[in-house]
């Protein structure tokens, strides 16, 4: 704001010359009254937004910093998340073993076992019918 040519207290204690036929002291004074208690009403108003203006500066500049925060957070997130995800996955395997690890080996076995004895089978009947075929020859 430009400086100001005239305080409150100037326009208070300006004296008016008097010559014929001029204003009515009484009546200037006051006018004058009037404007000097305006002036210091708008005087408060400008010091009062000026302090509205920092506060609300200062409060823009802590919520950016607060947004670039929650950005970075954000950036970091996924990078923990899938390591995370991974870990999980891991131990729900390692579980998953010690629960049912002795059921799917025994499955595993008796699955084996049959295969073996199916092969066996089909082998013994491949040479009953080649010892077969070969007597008859």
């Amino acid at each position: 704001m430009s400086k100001l040519i005239y305080s409150a207290r100037d326009i208070l204690q300006k004296e008016f010359k008097t010559k014929m036929k001029g204003y009515d002291p009484v009546e200037v004074d006051e006018f004058l009254d009037n404007i000097i208690k305006d002036y210091e009403a708008y005087n408060q108003e400008v010091i009062s937004l000026k302090e509205e203006n920092a506060r609300l500066v200062n409060k823009v500049d802590q919520l950016s910093q607060n947004q670039a925060t929650l950005s970075r957070m954000k950036q970091e997130i996924p990078k923990s998340n899938s390591a995370t995800n991974f870990d999980i996955l891991k131990r729900l395997s390692n579980l998953e073993k010690a629960v049912f690890g002795n059921k799917l080996n025994e499955i595993d076995v008796t699955v084996n076992e049959q295969a073996v004895n199916s092969l066996n089978s089909a082998a013994q009947k491949v040479l009953n019918d080649d010892l077969g075929a070969t007597k008859r020859f």
